[in-house]
Protein backbone atom coordinates (compact mmCIF):
# COMPACT_ATOMS: atom_id res chain seq x y z
CA UNK A 1 0.00 0.00 0.00
CA UNK A 2 2.52 2.39 0.89
CA UNK A 3 4.43 1.80 -2.16
CA UNK A 4 1.27 2.23 -4.41
CA UNK A 5 1.21 6.21 -2.55
CA UNK A 6 4.56 6.55 -3.38
CA UNK A 7 4.32 5.80 -6.73
CA UNK A 8 1.25 7.39 -7.37
CA UNK A 9 2.94 10.82 -5.47
CA UNK A 10 5.91 10.59 -8.24
CA UNK A 11 3.47 10.09 -11.01
CA UNK A 12 1.70 13.64 -9.77
CA UNK A 13 5.15 15.22 -9.44
CA UNK A 14 5.68 14.30 -12.63
CA UNK A 15 2.59 15.34 -14.50
CA UNK A 16 2.98 18.95 -12.87
CA UNK A 17 6.34 19.21 -14.04
CA UNK A 18 5.29 18.55 -17.95
CA UNK A 19 2.65 20.72 -17.25
CA UNK A 20 4.91 23.24 -15.62
CA UNK A 21 7.57 22.69 -18.95
CA UNK A 22 4.72 22.80 -21.35
CA UNK A 23 2.62 25.73 -20.34
CA UNK A 24 5.44 27.88 -17.76
CA UNK A 25 2.55 28.07 -15.13
CA UNK A 26 4.05 29.75 -12.11
CA UNK A 27 2.73 29.74 -8.79
CA UNK A 28 0.85 32.97 -8.95
CA UNK A 29 -0.71 31.85 -12.04
CA UNK A 30 -2.33 28.85 -10.23
CA UNK A 31 -3.50 31.07 -7.86
CA UNK A 32 -5.21 33.19 -9.95
CA UNK A 33 -6.72 29.99 -11.66
CA UNK A 34 -7.67 28.62 -8.14
CA UNK A 35 -9.43 32.11 -7.14
CA UNK A 36 -11.27 32.47 -10.69
CA UNK A 37 -12.40 28.78 -10.43
CA UNK A 38 -13.82 29.46 -6.71
CA UNK A 39 -15.11 32.64 -7.92
CA UNK A 40 -17.23 31.16 -10.57
CA UNK A 41 -19.07 28.53 -8.32
CA UNK A 42 -20.02 30.77 -6.16
CA UNK A 43 -23.64 32.04 -6.36
CA UNK A 44 -23.76 34.67 -8.12
CA UNK A 45 -24.73 38.36 -7.08
CA UNK A 46 -28.10 39.39 -8.79
CA UNK A 47 -29.25 42.68 -9.89
CA UNK A 48 -32.17 42.30 -8.01
CA UNK A 49 -30.05 41.38 -4.55
CA UNK A 50 -28.56 44.90 -4.68
CA UNK A 51 -30.35 47.29 -7.80
CA UNK A 52 -32.87 49.46 -6.82
CA UNK A 53 -34.87 51.29 -10.25
CA UNK A 54 -35.80 54.77 -9.09
CA UNK A 55 -39.72 54.17 -10.31
CA UNK A 56 -39.22 58.34 -11.56
CA UNK A 57 -36.38 57.40 -13.80
CA UNK A 58 -37.25 56.70 -17.20
CA UNK A 59 -33.19 55.45 -17.96
CA UNK A 60 -32.72 52.47 -15.25
CA UNK A 61 -32.99 49.59 -17.16
CA UNK A 62 -32.16 48.59 -20.63
CA UNK A 63 -34.35 46.43 -23.19
CA UNK A 64 -32.29 43.82 -22.69
CA UNK A 65 -32.07 44.08 -19.05
CA UNK A 66 -28.89 45.43 -17.81
CA UNK A 67 -29.09 47.83 -14.95
CA UNK A 68 -28.33 51.17 -15.72
CA UNK A 69 -26.27 52.77 -12.81
CA UNK A 70 -27.05 56.18 -11.23
CA UNK A 71 -26.93 57.73 -7.53
CA UNK A 72 -29.38 55.74 -4.81
CA UNK A 73 -30.08 52.83 -7.18
CA UNK A 74 -27.32 50.73 -5.60
CA UNK A 75 -27.33 49.46 -2.04
CA UNK A 76 -23.99 49.53 -1.04
CA UNK A 77 -24.24 47.08 2.55
CA UNK A 78 -24.97 44.43 -0.03
CA UNK A 79 -22.08 44.81 -2.35
CA UNK A 80 -19.79 44.61 0.47
CA UNK A 81 -21.11 42.29 2.10
CA UNK A 82 -20.98 39.94 -0.91
CA UNK A 83 -17.56 41.17 -1.86
CA UNK A 84 -16.15 40.58 1.43
CA UNK A 85 -16.61 36.95 0.98
CA UNK A 86 -15.70 36.98 -2.70
CA UNK A 87 -11.57 38.32 -2.37
CA UNK A 88 -11.43 40.40 -5.61
CA UNK A 89 -8.47 42.51 -7.58
CA UNK A 90 -9.84 45.34 -9.64
CA UNK A 91 -7.55 46.65 -12.35
CA UNK A 92 -7.06 49.95 -13.82
CA UNK A 93 -5.47 50.67 -17.06
CA UNK A 94 -4.80 54.38 -18.05
CA UNK A 95 -2.44 56.09 -20.69
CA UNK A 96 -0.62 59.31 -20.48
CA UNK A 97 1.39 60.42 -23.39
CA UNK A 98 3.02 63.68 -24.49
CA UNK A 99 0.86 66.60 -23.31
CA UNK A 100 -1.51 64.41 -21.51
CA UNK A 101 1.26 62.87 -19.70
CA UNK A 102 2.53 66.63 -18.44
CA UNK A 103 -1.22 67.86 -17.14
CA UNK A 104 -3.39 65.52 -15.96
CA UNK A 105 -1.54 62.11 -14.76
CA UNK A 106 -0.56 62.98 -11.26
CA UNK A 107 -4.24 64.21 -10.61
CA UNK A 108 -6.07 61.35 -12.26
CA UNK A 109 -3.47 59.13 -10.28
CA UNK A 110 -4.07 61.19 -7.01
CA UNK A 111 -8.13 61.52 -7.38
CA UNK A 112 -8.26 57.23 -8.26
CA UNK A 113 -6.02 56.45 -4.95
CA UNK A 114 -9.08 58.19 -2.74
CA UNK A 115 -12.07 57.28 -4.69
CA UNK A 116 -10.99 54.41 -6.80
CA UNK A 117 -12.35 51.26 -5.23
CA UNK A 118 -11.98 52.23 -1.69
CA UNK A 119 -11.10 48.81 0.52
CA UNK A 120 -10.82 46.47 -2.36
CA UNK A 121 -7.06 45.43 -3.75
CA UNK A 122 -6.38 47.62 -7.05
CA UNK A 123 -3.49 47.53 -9.49
CA UNK A 124 -3.26 50.35 -11.43
CA UNK A 125 -1.46 50.57 -14.72
CA UNK A 126 -0.01 53.23 -16.21
CA UNK A 127 1.46 53.05 -19.51
CA UNK A 128 3.07 56.61 -20.98
CA UNK A 129 5.87 57.22 -22.76
CA UNK A 130 8.68 58.77 -20.54
CA UNK A 131 9.21 56.94 -17.41
CA UNK A 132 11.01 60.25 -16.15
CA UNK A 133 7.86 61.52 -15.46
CA UNK A 134 6.24 59.39 -13.47
CA UNK A 135 5.13 60.94 -11.11
CA UNK A 136 6.05 59.46 -7.51
CA UNK A 137 2.86 58.68 -5.10
CA UNK A 138 2.45 56.74 -2.05
CA UNK A 139 -0.81 54.84 -2.89
CA UNK A 140 -2.78 53.70 0.16
CA UNK A 141 -3.26 50.18 1.77
CA UNK A 142 -4.05 47.17 -1.04
CA UNK A 143 -2.85 49.30 -4.31
CA UNK A 144 -0.18 48.72 -6.31
CA UNK A 145 1.41 50.52 -9.30
CA UNK A 146 2.40 48.90 -12.30
CA UNK A 147 4.50 51.43 -15.37
CA UNK A 148 4.84 50.52 -18.88
CA UNK A 149 6.74 52.20 -21.31
CA UNK A 150 5.34 52.49 -24.49
CA UNK A 151 5.93 53.96 -27.92
CA UNK A 152 4.32 57.68 -28.37
CA UNK A 153 2.35 58.25 -31.48
CA UNK A 154 2.29 61.36 -33.75
CA UNK A 155 -1.39 61.85 -33.61
CA UNK A 156 -4.48 60.85 -31.11
CA UNK A 157 -5.99 58.43 -33.61
CA UNK A 158 -3.07 56.76 -33.86
CA UNK A 159 -2.56 56.83 -29.93
CA UNK A 160 -6.38 55.34 -29.94
CA UNK A 161 -5.45 52.78 -32.17
CA UNK A 162 -2.23 51.47 -30.30
CA UNK A 163 -4.18 51.80 -27.07
CA UNK A 164 -6.49 49.02 -27.87
CA UNK A 165 -4.15 47.02 -29.21
CA UNK A 166 -1.45 47.42 -26.21
CA UNK A 167 -4.37 46.88 -23.78
CA UNK A 168 -5.14 43.05 -25.42
CA UNK A 169 -1.27 42.25 -25.14
CA UNK A 170 -1.46 43.28 -21.16
CA UNK A 171 -4.13 40.91 -20.91
CA UNK A 172 -2.91 37.97 -22.40
CA UNK A 173 0.44 38.74 -20.93
CA UNK A 174 -0.27 38.70 -17.36
CA UNK A 175 -3.68 41.21 -16.45
CA UNK A 176 -5.76 37.84 -16.86
CA UNK A 177 -3.55 36.42 -13.98
CA UNK A 178 -3.65 39.32 -12.09
CA UNK A 179 -7.24 40.86 -11.50
CA UNK A 180 -10.18 39.73 -11.23
CA UNK A 181 -12.48 42.97 -12.80
CA UNK A 182 -10.80 45.74 -15.67
CA UNK A 183 -11.90 49.56 -16.19
CA UNK A 184 -10.07 51.26 -19.23
CA UNK A 185 -9.95 55.03 -18.51
CA UNK A 186 -9.19 58.43 -20.29
CA UNK A 187 -6.54 60.53 -18.33
CA UNK A 188 -8.06 63.73 -18.94
CA UNK A 189 -9.99 63.10 -16.11
CA UNK A 190 -10.32 63.11 -12.29
CA UNK A 191 -12.14 61.06 -9.65
CA UNK A 192 -14.97 63.27 -7.34
CA UNK A 193 -16.77 60.93 -5.62
CA UNK A 194 -16.92 56.99 -4.50
CA UNK A 195 -16.46 55.02 -7.60
CA UNK A 196 -17.21 51.86 -6.29
CA UNK A 197 -18.08 48.08 -6.09
CA UNK A 198 -21.81 49.01 -8.43
CA UNK A 199 -19.98 49.31 -11.08
CA UNK A 200 -18.78 45.99 -11.91
CA UNK A 201 -20.14 43.80 -13.91
CA UNK A 202 -18.81 41.36 -16.89
CA UNK A 203 -19.03 44.07 -19.71
CA UNK A 204 -19.45 47.03 -18.37
CA UNK A 205 -20.23 50.93 -21.04
CA UNK A 206 -20.45 54.22 -19.97
CA UNK A 207 -22.77 56.71 -21.46
CA UNK A 208 -22.06 59.63 -22.81
CA UNK A 209 -22.87 62.99 -21.25
CA UNK A 210 -23.61 65.05 -24.44
CA UNK A 211 -25.64 62.12 -25.99
CA UNK A 212 -27.23 59.99 -23.32
CA UNK A 213 -31.01 62.03 -23.98
CA UNK A 214 -30.46 62.18 -27.58
CA UNK A 215 -32.34 59.63 -30.03
CA UNK A 216 -30.29 57.24 -31.51
CA UNK A 217 -30.55 59.21 -34.97
CA UNK A 218 -28.49 62.08 -34.02
CA UNK A 219 -25.97 59.94 -32.59
CA UNK A 220 -22.46 60.86 -33.95
CA UNK A 221 -22.03 57.13 -35.24
CA UNK A 222 -19.92 56.17 -38.00
CA UNK A 223 -22.20 56.31 -41.25
CA UNK A 224 -19.79 55.44 -43.87
CA UNK A 225 -21.06 51.70 -44.71
CA UNK A 226 -17.54 50.54 -46.01
CA UNK A 227 -16.18 51.27 -42.53
CA UNK A 228 -16.18 48.17 -40.02
CA UNK A 229 -17.59 50.67 -37.43
CA UNK A 230 -20.61 51.55 -39.47
CA UNK A 231 -24.26 51.47 -37.87
CA UNK A 232 -27.20 52.53 -39.97
CA UNK A 233 -29.16 55.20 -39.31
CA UNK A 234 -31.88 54.28 -37.12
CA UNK A 235 -30.34 51.77 -35.10
CA UNK A 236 -28.65 51.62 -32.09
CA UNK A 237 -29.46 51.99 -28.43
CA UNK A 238 -27.13 54.13 -26.26
CA UNK A 239 -24.02 56.51 -27.44
CA UNK A 240 -20.94 55.10 -25.54
CA UNK A 241 -17.93 57.13 -24.43
CA UNK A 242 -14.42 55.43 -24.57
CA UNK A 243 -13.53 57.68 -21.68
CA UNK A 244 -14.32 55.05 -19.49
CA UNK A 245 -15.16 50.84 -20.72
CA UNK A 246 -14.40 47.56 -18.72
CA UNK A 247 -15.28 44.29 -17.79
CA UNK A 248 -14.06 41.10 -16.51
CA UNK A 249 -10.09 40.91 -18.16
CA UNK A 250 -11.66 38.40 -20.95
CA UNK A 251 -14.16 40.38 -21.67
CA UNK A 252 -12.37 43.84 -22.20
CA UNK A 253 -10.11 41.59 -24.19
CA UNK A 254 -12.73 40.26 -26.59
CA UNK A 255 -13.48 44.09 -27.06
CA UNK A 256 -10.23 45.60 -27.73
CA UNK A 257 -9.37 42.83 -29.69
CA UNK A 258 -12.20 43.38 -31.68
CA UNK A 259 -11.92 47.43 -31.75
CA UNK A 260 -8.52 47.02 -33.05
CA UNK A 261 -9.36 44.71 -35.56
CA UNK A 262 -12.04 46.87 -37.06
CA UNK A 263 -9.88 49.57 -37.01
CA UNK A 264 -6.96 47.77 -39.03
CA UNK A 265 -9.44 46.96 -41.62
CA UNK A 266 -10.84 50.26 -42.13
CA UNK A 267 -6.92 51.73 -42.39
CA UNK A 268 -6.20 48.74 -45.08
CA UNK A 269 -9.10 50.64 -46.48
CA UNK A 270 -7.98 54.37 -45.96
CA UNK A 271 -10.89 54.60 -43.91
CA UNK A 272 -10.57 56.35 -40.22
CA UNK A 273 -14.14 56.52 -38.58
CA UNK A 274 -15.12 59.97 -37.46
CA UNK A 275 -14.12 58.80 -33.76
CA UNK A 276 -11.85 56.09 -34.16
CA UNK A 277 -11.78 53.93 -31.26
CA UNK A 278 -14.56 55.44 -29.83
CA UNK A 279 -16.83 54.49 -33.21
CA UNK A 280 -15.44 51.04 -33.40
CA UNK A 281 -16.20 50.71 -29.51
CA UNK A 282 -19.90 51.97 -30.20
CA UNK A 283 -20.19 48.81 -33.14
CA UNK A 284 -18.75 46.44 -30.78
CA UNK A 285 -21.59 47.34 -27.99
CA UNK A 286 -24.35 47.74 -30.85
CA UNK A 287 -23.71 44.04 -31.20
CA UNK A 288 -22.43 42.79 -27.99
CA UNK A 289 -24.87 44.20 -25.26
CA UNK A 290 -23.00 45.42 -21.72
CA UNK A 291 -24.31 43.70 -19.24
CA UNK A 292 -24.15 46.91 -17.19
CA UNK A 293 -24.36 50.77 -17.68
CA UNK A 294 -23.31 53.37 -15.98
CA UNK A 295 -24.98 56.90 -16.04
CA UNK A 296 -23.39 60.18 -17.00
CA UNK A 297 -22.58 60.99 -13.48
CA UNK A 298 -19.98 58.87 -13.59
CA UNK A 299 -18.14 60.60 -16.23
CA UNK A 300 -19.48 64.10 -16.60
CA UNK A 301 -18.09 67.22 -18.48
CA UNK A 302 -17.20 69.62 -15.16
CA UNK A 303 -18.08 72.12 -17.74
CA UNK A 304 -21.21 71.67 -17.88
CA UNK A 305 -23.76 72.79 -15.28
CA UNK A 306 -25.55 69.64 -13.31
CA UNK A 307 -29.11 68.94 -14.36
CA UNK A 308 -31.94 67.16 -12.65
CA UNK A 309 -30.51 63.92 -13.43
CA UNK A 310 -26.96 64.56 -12.03
CA UNK A 311 -27.38 63.93 -8.59
CA UNK A 312 -23.36 63.41 -7.64
CA UNK A 313 -20.23 63.31 -9.90
CA UNK A 314 -18.28 60.70 -9.83
CA UNK A 315 -16.08 61.14 -12.28
CA UNK A 316 -14.89 64.82 -14.09
CA UNK A 317 -13.67 65.95 -17.13
CA UNK A 318 -10.82 68.29 -16.83
CA UNK A 319 -10.95 71.44 -18.87
CA UNK A 320 -8.43 70.96 -21.58
CA UNK A 321 -5.27 73.45 -21.39
CA UNK A 322 -4.38 73.41 -24.77
CA UNK A 323 -6.20 73.29 -28.16
CA UNK A 324 -7.34 69.89 -29.29
CA UNK A 325 -9.24 68.90 -32.48
CA UNK A 326 -12.02 66.52 -30.71
CA UNK A 327 -14.51 69.56 -30.44
CA UNK A 328 -17.96 69.48 -28.22
CA UNK A 329 -20.95 68.59 -30.72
Amino acid sequence: MRLKIIILSSLILLSLCVLYRKYYFSTKKLQRIHECWYLKTQPKLQPSDWFYPMSHMNMTMTTWSAPIVWHNTYNESVLENYYAEHKITVGLIVFAVGRYLDYYLEDFLTSADEYFMVGQRVIIYVMLDDFSKMPLKYLDRFRTFKVFEIKRELRWQDISMMRMKIISEHIVDHIQYEVDFLFCMDVDQFFQDSYGLETLGESVAQLHAYWYRKNPSSFPYERNQSSEAYIPMGKGDFYYHAAVFGGTPIQVLDITRQCFEGIMKDKKKNIEAIWHDESHLNKYFFLHKPTKLLSPEYCWDSQFSKNSDIKVVKIGWHMKRYNFTREKP
